[in-house]
């Protein structure tokens, strides 16, 4: 179970601004408020497809997103950058492990705004734990979404460091805190089990 007051303690003394909610629908929606009339890019996220967010903020942004046709150069130039973790410990350390680099290249630099969607399935109890679920959960499931030849995705259980041409897990981030950089750097905690 996770400890939320914990996390949102422990997220804001690393510089984060944290908001919660109950549902994936009122994170949508408070996104759809804060963000008008911009540039927004999209990282690939399970996450934020399960939230109908492309088509809500489309209305009213121009939003870029490789799944939907823009290509990962135009997104490192938008004003805010709208992405998921695959692990987060409720000490505080956000990591993301990512094959090309677009997707943890623009949660570190480049963009006014940063928002980070995350499930309540994504939250670990410390470093070590929410390390292991980003390589041993989220990493198979994504190479198995993309119908990749990994140990990972053929077996689907864990990592098997492979030396892949397919390989997804060619850079790993650690956020320690908001860089310094970033104007906003918000973490939407959602009690709602999303994406990988």
């Amino acid at each position: 179970m996770t400890d939320w007051r914990k996390l949102t303690n422990s997220l804001e003394g690393r510089g984060f601004t944290v908001r919660t909610f109950p549902t994936a629908q009122e994170a949508a929606d408070y996104l759809d408020g804060q963000i008008d009339g911009t540039s927004v890019a999209f990282g690939g996220s399970v996450t934020l497809q399960e939230m109908g967010l492309y088509a809500k903020l489309s209305a009213h942004n121009q939003v870029i997103w490789h799944w939907e046709g823009g290509s990962a150069q135009e997104a490192m130039s938008t004003q805010v950058y709208i992405s998921s973790v695959n692990g987060l410990a409720e000490t505080g350390e956000i990591i993301n492990i990512d094959g090309t680099g677009n997707r943890i290249a623009s949660t570190l630099f480049g963009h006014q705004r940063v928002y980070l969607v995350v499930g309540r399935n994504k939250i670990a109890p410390d470093y070590d734990a929410a390390l292991w679920r980003a390589r041993n959960i989220a990493a198979p499931k994504n190479a198995q979404r993309l119908g990749f030849k990994t140990p990972c995705a053929v077996n689907g259980d864990r990592c098997y460091d492979c030396k892949s041409p397919e390989r997804i897990c060619q850079a790993l981030t650690v956020l320690w805190g908001k860089p310094m950089k970033l104007e906003t750097m918000e973490v939407l905690l959602v009690d709602q089990e999303l994406g990988y």
